[in-house]
């Protein structure tokens, strides 16, 4: 409000096209051009300025946040941050500049990864990697480096999971603790083959012998452990974490939701943080569609008879238990 003084008084404004005219025009210095409405009321200038969908706005080359009264200038990695916060930088899509495609490649690791991406084995490495859209100007991009590599943490040093067993129902006792290094495809196997070792497992008798039944649905702890692993925001120093107790498994992922999910938009939509990494692994039949994980675990841990999962979110993480 124009014309309104800082204790409620109205005092008006003398001139009101001039200063209709410099607000419009400092609307339009910004780039791109803000979009505001203005409102004359009396001797009063009304600003709204609807949120904008084109963020974010500079002025004369700088980026700013506001904070309480002030407004503060962005650094450049708060620029970086800002825009991968907004989902306009996909990590997963940008050069892996720890990893290097002659010297890092082995032939058992390519041949490995062709079977798992379904790409027939005489196919040229550059020709493969330029068809799945993980290479860029000669450079391979971080989800390839992700799925390629024989020990993540050289790639992306927190990229690694880490599987911790407790005794009871909190952190005091630690009974075992193993950290997966792989390659992300190997990772996902091997948390797999870690959280189904520590359940507790029923041998259930039947006409053909008996069936060995987990006490939580495997398939709904698979989804699980991949939304975490391919919803993770890799920048973040965070791990993702399983802690196991003796009445639930967390899975902790780094990074919060993606710009533009709410929590009441679990189990309707999905957007993927890593779409080329989701692409990926939907490839290798590790995920059926987007938007389904979250339903489809609730709907199997329903059919199971166990609780409905529950979903901790803040800013930095994402609790599934």
């Amino acid at each position: 409000l124009l014309g309104v003084a800082d204790d409620g008084t109205v005092v008006g404004v003398k001139d009101h096209n001039k200063l209709k005219a410099d607000v419009q025009t400092t609307a339009r210095s910004a780039d791109p051009p803000i979009a505001v409405e203005i409102t004359i009321l009396s001797d009063v200038i009304c600003i709204n300025v609807p949120i904008q969908s084109n963020k974010p706005y500079s002025f004369s080359g700088k980026f700013y946040l506001r904070e309480g009264a002030t407004s503060q200038q962005l650094t450049r990695s708060e620029i970086r941050s800002f825009f991968h916060k907004e989902g306009l930088i996909q990590f997963d899509d940008v050069p892996c500049v720890n990893f290097d495609i002659e010297r890092d490649i082995t032939d058992e690791n390519w041949l490995q990864f062709l079977r798992r991406a379904r790409m027939p084995e005489s196919i040229a490495m550059g020709t493969a990697l330029q068809n799945l859209h993980l290479v860029k100007n000669g450079e391979i991009l971080n989800a390839g480096g992700w799925l390629l590599c024989e020990d993540i943490k050289g790639v992306t040093i927190s990229a690694s999971v880490i599987c911790s067993l407790f005794r009871g129902t909190d952190k005091v006792h630690i009974l075992d603790r193993k950290e997966f290094c792989g390659d992300l495809y190997s990772i996902y196997e091997e948390c797999m083959q870690y959280i189904q070792s520590k359940l507790n497992t029923a041998m259930i008798p039947t006409a053909f012998g008996r069936d060995d039944v987990l006490e939580l649905p495997e398939e709904a702890i698979r989804e699980a452990v991949i939304n975490a692993i391919v919803h993770k925001d890799y920048r973040s120093t965070g791990n993702v974490h399983v802690h196991i107790y003796h009445d639930r498994i967390d899975i902790v992922t780094p990074g919060g939701l993606p710009a533009g999910m709410r929590k009441e938009d679990l189990g309707i939509k999905s957007i993927p943080r890593n779409p080329l990494l989701f692409g990926m692994f939907h490839r290798m039949k590790l995920v059926e569609q987007i938007g389904s994980g979250v339903k489809r675990i609730r709907e199997l841990c329903e059919e199971y008879g166990v609780e409905q999962p529950d979903y901790d979110i803040s800013e930095h993480w994402v609790t599934t238990t």
